[in-house]
């Protein structure tokens, strides 16, 4: 198991440009669809989890899926393949950027990877989205969110603070009326 878990998250690390967001879809395949490590309302509550936690997001995702399945051992081993694509490439790229930064097909490369990685992390949007039920009636819970931090420079931790006493207080009023 532990092997597969590095495997899987090694994959991952290896063959998504873009970040963490990016890597949301291929997660996703893998240990929802793929593996059956967890059910999609799982993968959901450890994306929130991972969001909202300090650190890197796909570092963050990797822990706790590698947490969850086979506890610390676990989070270490996931966390590590995870991350060791990463730590090659950019010593790699380290050794020798010099000789390829002036390439223009290296230029034109980075260029046409830009709009890709865009769409790659505009695509878990909508796929989260209508996994987390989001509608016409609660639509305007993100795109005011996103309105907060972009627009008057509302820092994320108090929108992911506010969220979570909001989600509370809605359960407890929720739950008083079943």
């Amino acid at each position: 198991m532990l092997f597969n878990l590095f495997i899987v998250f090694f994959k991952i690390g290896l063959f998504t440009i873009g970040g963490g967001y990016a890597m949301i879809p291929l997660i996703e395949k893998d240990v929802v669809e793929r593996n059956r490590w967890v059910t999609k309302e799982e993968f959901l509550d450890l994306l929130a989890v991972a969001q909202s936690a300090p650190g890197v997001f796909a570092v963050n995702i990797s822990i706790f899926i590698g947490y969850k399945l086979r506890s610390v051992k676990g989070a270490v081993v996931a966390a590590v393949g995870n991350v060791l694509p990463s730590i090659i490439i950019i010593l790699a790229i380290a050794v020798f950027f010099n000789s390829f930064s002036d390439n223009d097909i290296v230029n034109n490369v980075f260029k046409g990877l830009r709009p890709a990685v865009v769409a790659l992390i505009a695509a878990p949007v909508f796929s989260v989205a209508k996994s987390a039920r989001i509608g016409w009636t609660n639509v305007w819970i993100p795109i005011l969110s996103a309105i907060l931090i972009v627009t008057f420079g509302v820092s994320p931790v108090y929108i992911i603070m506010i969220a979570a006493v909001a989600g509370v207080l809605w359960g407890e009023l929720k739950g008083g009326k079943q």
